[in-house]
């Protein structure tokens, strides 16, 4: 009998017994915190957010457009990189072309273009598929209309986020979403702009991704911005 053959057969004789799942249910309830209103579990969002130098602006629904060219003049951005096959991509162009804002899209081979996308691209676009207030987190969904390029590549990356897709935490978000029934091929969690720091203890941001993060968060009609200033 072989090495291999000789375990085989002692596991075989072993008494095993399938393990107990956890109640993974039951851990998320006990573990994660709880908050008496939905405004109050925006501010913690939020704030969770900004300590990491995320920048949310509060939006509605007919004026984040005009929110993010405001952004984008603020900080003296040339040019934006839109997902023009998606509603918010198509709104964000209109908002951008009027405002006099160079629009970009991913409308050639990655390979044809890809210097000029790495040295020339000023900001990504995208929106979130939902968000987690325990952790101060988006979840993006990269797919073939918005890959993960667009907001990895540009040095700032500006999120369009639904804030009623709000959950406590990531096994809630898992649920709520149906994940399991949907896997897509990578879920990326992000909670601020990309930062660093070496053996000195340095912090640097943008070296891996983004520098900037710029969230517009648009508000359900029944939660107003007064109740979310600090």
């Amino acid at each position: 009998m072989s090495a291999r053959e000789n375990i085989l057969a002692k596991l075989r004789l072993a008494a095993a017994v399938p393990m107990k799942e956890p109640e993974t249910a039951a851990y998320y309830q006990e573990m994660t915190p709880h908050w008496e209103s939905e405004a109050g579990r925006l501010k913690h969002w939020a704030a969770a957010m900004r300590a990491v130098k995320t920048e949310i602006h509060w939006v509605r629904a007919g004026n984040w457009p005009q929110m993010l060219v405001k952004v984008v003049q603020e900080k003296g951005l040339r040019n934006i990189l839109l997902p023009l096959q998606t509603e918010h991509g198509r709104l964000a162009a209109a908002a951008a072309e009027a405002a006099g804002i160079e629009v970009k899209a991913f409308e050639r081979p990655i390979e044809d273009w890809k210097d000029e996308f790495f040295a020339d691209i000023d900001a990504g676009f995208t929106d979130a598929h939902c968000g987690i207030a325990h952790t101060g987190t988006l979840v993006l969904r990269p797919s073939e209309s918005q890959p993960r390029s667009q907001s990895l590549v540009p040095p700032v990356h500006i999120c369009l986020f639904d804030a009623a897709k709000m959950y406590n935490d990531f096994y809630s978000a898992m649920q709520g979403e149906n994940m399991a029934a949907g896997m897509p091929t990578n879920v990326v969690l992000v909670s601020g702009p990309s930062k660093t720091a070496d053996i000195q203890l340095t912090l640097a941001y943008g070296a891996h991704g983004p520098r900037d993060m710029v969230v517009l968060a648009v508000l359900p009609d029944h939660i107003d911005e007064a109740d979310l200033a600090d």
